[in-house]
């Protein structure tokens, strides 16, 4: 009886700390807050713009890193979840503003501006789309531009999701050049381990990637003409330089300050060194008073002991955490009381598990697309409610499991002693239902530890930062520093989860205490 007293008070706690997670409290207006896209070149420029503005803020800027693709990175800027980040010309031109890549960037801050987006701060680097392929390939079948890739159609191509979805991406590149292929979609970093593995011959890189010459590829040339150039500039809110004004201004210091040799540097300073992003920013930061020049790096290699470990572990575990208890409490408070509604009718019960069901089975990154589309925000709002909503099947039917599992002698039981039938449900049904409810809700929270890492993908933090972090560097260690915490996570749950069975079954075959005298 009290276990699941216990369980529901448990419960309205974490609605409530849940509804101060999602409220719309927004930083304050003397913070800076900068984003960053899912790949190593972008979270190095990201720390790179903080750490410059650092100096010339009441408050430590506030970096989001690795939000995922344009689309969630740019929907973030847009509705104010971040004011500035690093992007590249001919994808404002291309995939925002969907227009042509000869646009100067005048006409693009006359096309932004009715949104409050504004282009400056030429960085001073062309960062560009291109396709490579190994060394040896290109010798032996002669292949020096992407013409001459075209007349090899046995050659297999393994290109980036975003770029085979992009409006500068495969689709045109194939129209142009006539390419025949069916391409393997690819992360953008696991695609360098797969052409060097030789499962494929072909991938698309960026023009600053640290492992073009680590691997010993050869980019072909664009001899159509086909790519625009992509010059690294700041993407940002019209409202910042007002706002604040003295970080603008030091922003602005940046201006022409990063070259393309200084840009592979530090590339591959984070993916052949693991050296952390923030510290390459703040070394190049130093350096650019100096000479310049990036200064060659100083740290050995972290080791995986360092990366489990790090500063980080205890922030992120902290993280995850709450987004499992919080959407798992929430789902309770949701999932238990529908279940109790909807179970004397059959067909309204078999109409909601059914709708629980499908829920089930929409990928996470596109229900929290979907999600971040509808509510204009990322970060802990659409991924508590995209974890809410997977945590409701495994509750809501172990619920009606439980309940059609009490025997019938026991329901006319609680009748025959005058009970209403809000007495039968809280003393006879719930308290014979709760291990079956518990179970659902064991369930319930082994998926939601594993979903959480997810949520790293729009800026919701856990353990699933630095298994996105990983595969932007494709380093295996970092991806196990995330996924080993995660998994010690879910089977902590479960211990807790298997003792609270334990006492359960004890206090059930507890004799009573006392009998009453006749």
């Amino acid at each position: 009886m009290l276990l699941h007293r216990r369980l529901w008070r448990t419960a309205l706690l974490l609605s409530i700390a849940w509804l101060a997670a999602v409220s719309p409290a927004q930083a304050a207006d003397e913070t800076l807050r900068v984003g960053s896209k899912r790949f190593t070149e972008s979270y190095i420029l990201a720390e790179l713009l903080a750490q410059t503005a650092a100096p010339h803020t009441a408050s430590p800027p506030v970096v989001r890193q690795g939000l995922g693709n344009t689309a969630i990175v740019y929907e973030a800027l847009r509705s104010g979840a971040i004011d500035l980040y690093a992007e590249y010309t001919g994808t404002i031109a291309l995939e925002i503003l969907k227009g042509s890549p000869a646009e100067t960037r005048e006409a693009m801050n006359a096309a932004l501006a009715p949104m409050g987006l504004g282009v400056a701060i030429p960085l001073g680097f062309n960062d560009g789309y291109a396709l490579a392929v190994r060394a040896a390939d290109a010798d032996r079948f002669g292949l020096r531009t992407l013409s001459d890739l075209a007349k090899h159609p046995e050659l297999k191509l393994g290109l980036s999701n975003e770029f085979l979805g992009r409006a500068d991406g495969w689709k045109g590149l194939a129209s142009r050049y006539g390419f025949t292929q069916t391409p393997t979609g690819l992360d953008h970093g696991l695609a360098y381990e797969a052409v060097a593995a030789k499962q494929i011959d072909a991938i698309d890189i960026y023009t600053t990637d640290a492992k073009i010459d680590h691997l010993g590829l050869r980019v072909l040339e664009d001899d159509r003409k086909y790519f625009p150039r992509y010059d690294a500039v700041v993407l940002y809110k019209l409202d910042l330089p007002t706002r604040l004004p003295k970080a603008w201004a030091a922003l602005q210091t940046l201006e022409g300050k990063v070259d393309e040799h200084a840009m592979i540097a530090m590339n591959a300073r984070a993916e052949l060194q693991s050296v952390p992003f923030d510290v390459i920013a703040r070394d190049f930061i130093a350096s650019a008073g100096k000479d310049g020049k990036v200064q060659p790096p100083q740290e050995a290699k972290r080791g995986f002991t360092a990366k489990l470990f790090g500063p980080d572990l205890w922030q992120l575990a902290r993280q995850h955490l709450l987004l499992v208890a919080v959407s798992v409490g929430v789902a309770i408070l949701i999932g238990v009381p529908l279940a109790i509604l909807v179970f004397p009718h059959l067909r309204l019960r078999a109409l909601v598990l059914g709708f629980a069901g499908i829920l089930q089975t929409v990928p996470s990154l596109a229900l929290l697309a979907v999600l971040i589309s509808m509510l204009g925000a990322i970060g802990a709002l659409p991924a508590l409610i995209a974890l809410t909503l997977y945590s409701l099947l495994p509750i809501m039917r172990n619920t009606v499991t439980g309940l059609s599992e009490v025997p019938n002698g026991l329901r006319l039981a609680g009748t025959a002693l005058g009970m209403t039938p809000p007495q039968s449900l809280q003393l006879v049904l719930l308290p014979l239902a709760l291990p079956t409810l518990l179970a659902g809700v064991r369930t319930a929270t082994a998926i939601a530890i594993g979903t959480a890492t997810i949520a790293a993908f729009i800026g919701a933090g856990g353990f699933g930062e630095r298994i996105v972090t990983g595969l932007a560097l494709n380093d295996r260690e970092l991806l196990l520093a995330g996924a080993l915490p995660a998994a010690a996570m879910a089977l902590i749950s479960e211990g807790i989860f298997e003792l609270i069975e334990l006492v359960m079954r004890r206090r059930r075959r507890a004799p009573p205490s006392s009998l009453p005298l006749v």
